[in-house]
Parts: structure tokens; C-alpha cells; sequence
């Protein structure tokens, strides 16, 4: 029986621990976090829906729960292993070596949810979590049924992380020195860190409105270490390839890049993390059917964007909602019945 305890964003949420046994990456034991909104009234779907953060971050937008749930969805998020959550003593915060490691709590987090909704699943990823899920969902749809018969209806990615920053010659040198480098000195961090401008525009204590917790979410982000950046490197490689999710995507992106060193205004409205030209290049990677939509003034992270881009960023995903569950139906009256979901083992 899954034990659920409240949770530090208080009324309506509630978490439970995922243990992951000894850590691959030799850290000790290692154990994912998987939260959950139930608001004390909401028009069920049967519906549900499961959020993974990105690098330096971990679930902590309310917001965005409360919007789904209005919507009819069980709203679940998970802090991936070493985050948020699930940071422990001894943890080298978001390390480790192989993005293939998050299978694991993906998959436990995914049975969890079909088990307590038995309904179907929509899954949401941010920056580094839209590398991390793609990666996942292409294995998944490798096994007999697919991510469809797994129970996954779509996923939506928020600002994904699918290329390094930089132009192609210094990404390639840079490349095969991370891949020497990240084999013999993993924990090693990258120099030229500590970049605070992002962080100062969302924090409610700086220019922002989002009020978190800087332990798990520090302004300046966590170290990146050479092995970290190694395995983001090798999942980029395999998404520049071409995956097969088997499911249809919802990518939402900033319209612009500002990239600076020094807090401006311009940072509010623009993604200062990511290049978004990688975002629309690589986009086609994924397979199936993909949409991409530039919202104007959105932030990195386009959920926690100023308020008109943030209503603008929902209307697409509820648009994009509708579209996913009438193209369903119309499958359904077709005779193509996916009502025999299977299950992970």
C-alpha cells in the first residue's frame, strides 16, 4: 500500500517516497518523491496528469496543478532522484551518469498513478526534463504495445533541453573534451558557472513573483559536473538521431533568446537559459506527431512567465488538450479501441 504524508506546499498536497535502493552513480541510497494534488472539490475526467522539473529546479508550481485540476485531471509531480525532495546528506545535487538511470522512477511513478486513477496518463517536462522524458518514452514505445498502451495519451514540453548552447564548432570540441573528461573526473565541475540573472527574475525577493526554496533551488543554480554533462550529451546525441515516442507532443517555447551576465528587464520576457532556435530545430526528433508553439514574452521556464504569456501558454495547452481528446475519440468510433491499457513491470 502506498503511504502518502502531507506535503511542504500545504492543503491538498501530499507526497509519497519512491525507494530507489543504492545509487549506480555510488552515492548511498537514493529515493524519488512523488506529489500529488487532490483539491477538495474538482470534476474528475478519470484523467491524469505527471509533471518532471528540470536542472537546478524541482515542483513547486501550484499554479499549474490547480490549473489541471480544474480541469478534470489528478495532477502528480515527481522530484526526480538527488532533487528537491529528494536531496539527501551526501548527494551530489541532479548527478548522474546515464539519463537512463530515471527510467526507474519514471516507470514507478507511471504504475503508481494508472494504478490509482485508472485513467490515461499526460505527462509535462520542463528543460532538462524534456530531454530526460523523450529519452524514455522512446524506449518505452519499443516494448509490444508502445507508450500508447502504456496509457500515455501526449506529453507537453516546456522549454526542453534538446542541444548545448553555443555555436557548432565550440559544441563539438566542447563535446568530445566533456566526454574524456566526464569518464575519469564525473563530479568535477564545469568552470565558468554561477550565472544568477535567471533565478533574480523569478525570485518574488528579486524581480520576480515565484516564492521557492533556494536550498532546492538556488539563484545561481547547482554545479554542473563533467559526468552530468556528459550523460545530457550522450541523451542529445540519441535525440539528434531520431526517436520514436509513439505519442503526440505539445512543445511550448519563448520567442527569443537574451542571453547576459547582468540582470536587465529583457531577461523577464525571453528564455535566458536555452536557445530556442535549438528548441525549433530539434523539434522533429521526437516522432509522431509534433506542435510547436513560440509564446511571445514567455520566460525559460513558460509556466512561471509573466501573466499574459503565462494565460497565453494555457490557452494552447488546453486547445491542444481539446484537439488530443477529440482526435481520440473520433480514433475510438473508427474501431482503432485502445481500452486495453497495459501495465510496467
Amino acid at each position: 500500500m502506498t503511504t502518502w504524508v502531507p506535503d511542504v506546499l500545504g492543503d491538498g498536497y501530499e507526497q509519497t517516497t519512491i525507494d530507489l535502493g543504492e545509487d549506480p552513480d555510488g552515492e548511498g541510497q537514493v529515493e524519488a518523491t512523488l506529489v500529488r494534488y487532490q483539491p477538495a472539490e474538482s470534476d474528475s475526467t478519470g484523467r491524469a496528469v505527471i509533471y518532471v522539473h528540470g536542472f537546478t529546479d524541482y515542483f513547486f508550481q501550484q499554479h499549474l496543478a490547480e490549473h489541471f485540476a480544474a480541469d478534470g485531471f489528478a495532477f502528480y509531480a515527481l522530484d526526480l532522484r538527488k532533487c528537491g525532495r529528494s536531496l539527501r546528506e551526501g548527494h551530489t545535487p541532479h548527478f548522474v551518469t546515464d539519463l537512463a538511470f530515471y527510467d526507474e522512477e519514471l516507470n514507478r511513478a507511471l504504475a503508481l498513478v494508472r494504478e490509482a486513477t485508472e485513467g490515461s496518463v499526460v505527462l509535462i517536462a520542463h528543460s532538462t526534463g524534456g530531454l530526460i522524458l523523450p529519452l524514455w518514452l522512446d524506449r518505452l514505445n519499443r516494448r509490444e504495445g508502445g507508450t500508447a498502451g502504456l496509457g500515455i495519451d501526449g506529453v507537453i514540453l516546456n522549454s526542453p533541453w534538446f542541444d548545448l548552447q553555443g555555436p557548432s564548432a565550440v559544441r563539438s570540441v566542447g563535446t568530445a573534451a566533456i566526454d574524456v573528461i566526464g569518464r575519469v573526473k564525473s563530479k568535477t565541475a564545469v568552470p565558468g558557472q554561477g550565472l544568477d540573472t535567471y533565478g533574480l527574475s523569478l525570485s518574488k525577493d528579486h524581480h520576480g513573483e515565484w516564492d521557492y526554496n533556494l536550498e532546492w533551488k538556488p539563484l545561481s543554480g547547482f554545479p554542473i559536473t563533467f559526468g552530468w554533462i556528459r550523460a545530457i550529451r550522450h541523451g542529445h546525441a540519441k535525440l539528434h538521431r531520431g526517436l520514436d515516442i509513439g505519442i503526440p507532443s505539445l512543445i511550448l517555447r519563448s520567442k527569443v533568446t537574451h542571453f547576459s551576465r547582468k540582470y536587465s528587464s529583457k531577461i523577464d520576457v525571453a528564455d535566458a537559459v536555452l536557445d530556442v532556435r535549438q528548441i525549433a530545430r530539434w523539434a522533429g526528433c521526437l516522432g509522431d506527431r509534433t506542435t510547436i508553439v513560440p509564446i511571445e514574452g514567455a520566460r525559460h521556464d513558460v509556466f512561471l512567465s509573466r501573466e499574459e504569456a503565462r494565460t497565453r501558454a494555457f490557452d494552447e495547452v488546453d486547445e491542444w488538450l481539446d484537439w488530443l481528446y477529440r482526435s481520440a475519440h473520433i480514433e475510438r468510433e473508427s474501431g482503432k479501441d485502445h481500452s486495453e491499457i497495459g501495465t510496467i513491470s
